[in-house]
């Protein structure tokens, strides 16, 4: 199919478009550039060995979007395209939504003036707020977020399951995402983040590479076996292939279809720095700080149904994950500048 990436050559869209071009797909990439780089849209092509159509603009231009979707012939859209530090959401909350909802409003109705019915949404397990049952099924309920960033993801989640209700043509399969880590094997793609890292393992990377100090762990007090948080990291690469997996869904009977990407393991903030420490073939500096306000203790998925309904799993370990992001950043110290 021909297929519309929205956020293309940020961290998680250009992995995806490695794949869905190994799957035999056509790959069209819009992304305003406003947190990746163009360069990174380069390396996708010396890995896939093809050039990949290009354009610069923005989820907010409207003609933009229906003339891509229209000049392309573009069947299915994967939609990455969002702003997504937390932090940074807390505080231009206004900017937040803006971006992420009216833009994903702008995309919908460009689609809906083509036609076009097929859309994967890069969501989040953000939207379990502080959850009902770990595992989390998809059928725990959807909670109170910790912040805009969040609540635009369930926002949206709400928007494209209201759109499916006013017109069952519309196939919609939302993917909620836990913690993607780790890079392409290649060493050529992986997380570059604008200053200081908002997660953690690009952080531990940075510390790894020299180009930051120390590691803050947030919490060293919460309920779980070392006192720090845990949480469900998955290999981007892993998380790209699960996309692939998703569009056979929007062949079948149109429906809102709802999946949990992630390993199912909970690794805890210490487990992460001792796997990275193995990686990198030598201690990391890390010291304690006071709990951030919104964290929680555990977080991690049960994907059986991603199994099940797409013959999807991860295949990567915490090990594998930690020592990828190793060899992208020695690879890259600055990332793709």
């Amino acid at each position: 199919m021909n297929v519309l990436v929205t956020g293309g050559t940020g961290y998680i869209g250009s992995h995806t478009c490695i794949d869905l071009i190994r799957a035999g797909h056509r790959v069209v990439v819009l992304d305003n550039l406003s947190n990746s780089k163009l360069e990174c849209l380069s390396r996708v092509e010396k890995i896939v060995g093809d050039k990949i159509a290009f354009y610069e603009s923005d989820i907010l231009d409207f003609d933009s979007l229906d003339n891509i979707i229209k000049n392309e012939k573009i069947e299915a859209v994967i939609h990455f395209a969002g702003l997504k530090a937390v932090g940074e959401s807390v505080k231009i909350p206004l900017t937040y939504y803006q971006n992420n909802i009216t833009g994903t409003l702008n995309l919908c109705r460009a689609m809906q003036k083509n036609n076009l019915k097929r859309l994967i949404f890069s969501s989040s397990a953000t939207v379990y707020g502080d959850p009902d049952e770990i595992p989390i099924t998809e059928n725990c309920k959807k909670g109170a977020c910790t912040n805009p960033y969040g609540w635009s993801k369930s926002m949206i989640e709400q928007i494209l399951t209201d759109l499916h209700m006013s017109d069952n043509e519309w196939n919609i399969v939302l993917l909620r995402y836990f913690n993607p880590i780790g890079a392409d094997k290649s060493g050529l793609i992986g997380e570059d983040p604008k200053g200081i890292p908002n997660n953690l393992l690009p952080y531990v990377s940075k510390v790894a590479v020299g180009k930051l100090d120390c590691i803050n762990i947030f919490g060293n007090d919460y309920d779980t076996p070392d006192g720090t948080g845990v949480r469900d990291y998955i290999h981007v690469s892993d998380l790209a292939y699960g996309h692939v997996c998703a569009i056979s869904k929007l062949m079948e009977k149109p429906e809102v279809r709802i999946y949990n990407l992630g390993t199912g393991i909970g690794v805890s903030v210490l487990e992460v720095i001792k796997a990275y420490e193995k990686a990198c073939g030598k201690k990391l500096n890390y010291k304690f700080a006071h709990r951030r306000a919104g964290d929680i203790a555990v977080c991690y998925a049960d994907p059986a149904l991603a199994k099940k309904e797409l013959n999807w799993e991860a295949k990567y370990d915490i090990n594998t994950m930690c020592l990828d992001s190793f060899r992208w950043q020695s690879m890259n110290p600055d990332g793709f500048n």
